[in-house]
């Protein structure tokens, strides 16, 4: 049985991990970053907590709106994050989401793994949209930190 594809990505970010940690969790910070390049989120619920749901609205440039929602399977507070992950459009491809925060001296290490993909073309569409998402992460929880003065 072959295995299906899945990525990985990481940033290092210079915020410490409660501030990661919010930034995924918190309705009115996911508003602020979520998307892929020039995204603009619409909406964003979260209950993170094992058997919570998420549910993320946004809009790409072109003006399209994507609707995804999930299931929290993992949750343990500031280190690890695990949800489902289902496009509206797509009910029957759920696929999971891990994150692992780790603190360092300076900052976060964050790796994003997505995996159980439909297909390889699936995977690296996802890849595109993650890698501009955790750019937008990054530079939103780096301005955070500094005005939080650390």
């Amino acid at each position: 049985m072959a295995v299906a594809p899945s990525l990985m990505l990481k940033r290092h970010l210079k915020a410490p991990p409660s501030l990661v940690w919010a930034a995924w969790t918190d309705p009115s910070m996911i508003v602020r970053w979520w998307g892929p390049a020039g995204a603009k989120t619409l909406k964003a619920e979260a209950e993170p907590r094992v058997g919570g749901k998420f549910h993320i609205v946004f809009q790409t440039p072109d003006r399209e709106q994507h609707d995804i929602s999930g299931i929290y399977c993992e949750v343990i507070v500031e280190e690890r994050l695990a949800f489902t992950w289902v496009w509206i459009t797509l009910p029957d491809r759920e696929s999971l989401v891990t994150l692992v925060l780790k603190g360092v001296a300076d900052g976060t290490l964050l790796t994003l793994i997505h995996e159980k993909f439909h297909d390889v073309a699936a995977r690296d569409r996802h890849a595109e949209g993650w890698d501009g998402a955790l750019d937008s992460l990054t530079r939103f929880v780096n301005q955070m930190a500094v005005n939080q003065g650390g």
